[in-house]
């Protein structure tokens, strides 16, 4: 070897990648074949991110009305139960809808596979639902219908019914974030230890905005209370995702999906300064607040969702994180030898 080819190549005949194999091109910039991307965007459309926003939105509700029923506060029970089943039927029709054939969705009852968070959301659901409708049900009776046997007994049941559907909420509110994070699409795959985290706290600040804006003030402190810490959980998850080391950060913190979470963040943040404050005197105020905690948690999950469309449309999102997998299991086998 000629001096000036070791000098290329450093000691030991390597090349700058540490390959004994002396580079005859440039080194490649993150493309694929023809500029197409490696990974096939998500097909999902809009219904998705909304379901995971209404679905989110009924577990939240569920949880402030089961805490409302038990400290006697008829009017935020009311709101927290009627609005968590009608959230939770339109978040149903948004999956099916989205499924194409609402057979698929009956054909995920056939199994039961814990492995799969498809199967376990799906079951989730099952198990939620019914608690849910029968809550909502009890409070929809006509007065001339609750004073009748089938009435009492349906009012009766509402309370454990209610207290049933809150035991399944915290999964409801997070196994939409494992069902993203499981899937191949870099911004949500590497995101996977936060986003339960980001959902949940979501999933609670946007069931106390309902609250907020439906019960009487004098009845709203549970979902003040309930917005403030959902609000907190979701703002640093987020920004513990904002923080992650490595370019799939990227998809978060630039374009549409930086643009969709920073307006989250204001929203979700003056909710909860305004639960804080005003909404503690003002109905107005309770209802400008909780209005605000919703649109925050809409748009948390338009922004996730963005997200991981960009990272997929990208090569450099799943090149780069592979070529530094490789290249430090070298340099491991290197220092091992």
């Amino acid at each position: 070897m000629t001096r000036a080819g070791a000098g290329r190549h450093g000691r030991g005949g390597r090349d700058d990648d540490g390959s004994r194999e002396r580079s005859m091109v440039p080194k490649a910039t993150f493309r694929s074949y023809y500029g197409r991307p490696v990974l096939k965007p998500p097909v999902w459309e809009w219904k998705i991110p909304a379901y995971l926003f209404t679905g989110g939105l009924s577990a939240g509700a569920a949880l402030l009305a089961a805490g409302a029923d038990l400290t006697r506060r008829p009017e935020l029970a009311r709101a927290g139960r009627i609005g968590g089943f009608g959230a939770l039927l339109v978040s149903t029709y948004l999956l099916v809808a989205d499924l194409g054939r609402p057979e698929r969705f009956h054909h995920m009852l056939r199994v039961a596979k814990p492995s799969s968070p498809m199967s376990v959301g799906t079951w989730i659901l099952v198990a939620y639902g019914p608690g849910s409708a029968l809550a909502a049900a009890a409070e929809m009776l006509p007065a001339g219908v609750r004073a009748t046997l089938p009435g009492r007994l349906l009012r009766v049941a509402a309370r454990p019914a209610g207290l049933s559907a809150a035991l399944f909420a915290p999964g409801l509110a997070s196994y939409t974030a494992v069902l993203l994070s499981q899937t191949a699409v870099p911004a949500w795959h590497d995101a996977r230890r936060e986003l339960p985290f980001v959902f949940t706290g979501s999933a609670a600040a946007s069931g106390a905005g309902l609250g907020m804006l439906l019960a009487p003030v004098a009845e709203a402190g549970p979902a003040r209370r309930l917005g403030v810490v959902g609000a907190a959980a979701e703002l640093v998850a987020s920004r513990l995702v904002d923080r992650r080391p490595g370019l799939v950060t990227e998809a978060y913190t630039t374009g549409r999906p930086h643009r969709l979470r920073q307006a989250s963040e204001y929203l979700t943040l003056g909710g909860a300064l305004t639960a804080l404050t005003l909404a503690r005197r003002s109905r107005a105020a309770a209802a400008a607040g909780g209005l605000a905690l919703l649109a925050g948690s809409v748009l948390q999950r338009f922004g996730t969702f963005e997200a991981g469309v960009v990272s997929t449309k990208d090569p450099a999102y799943v090149v780069k994180p592979q070529r530094e997998r490789l290249q430090a299991r070298a340099e491991g086998a290197d220092g091992g030898a």
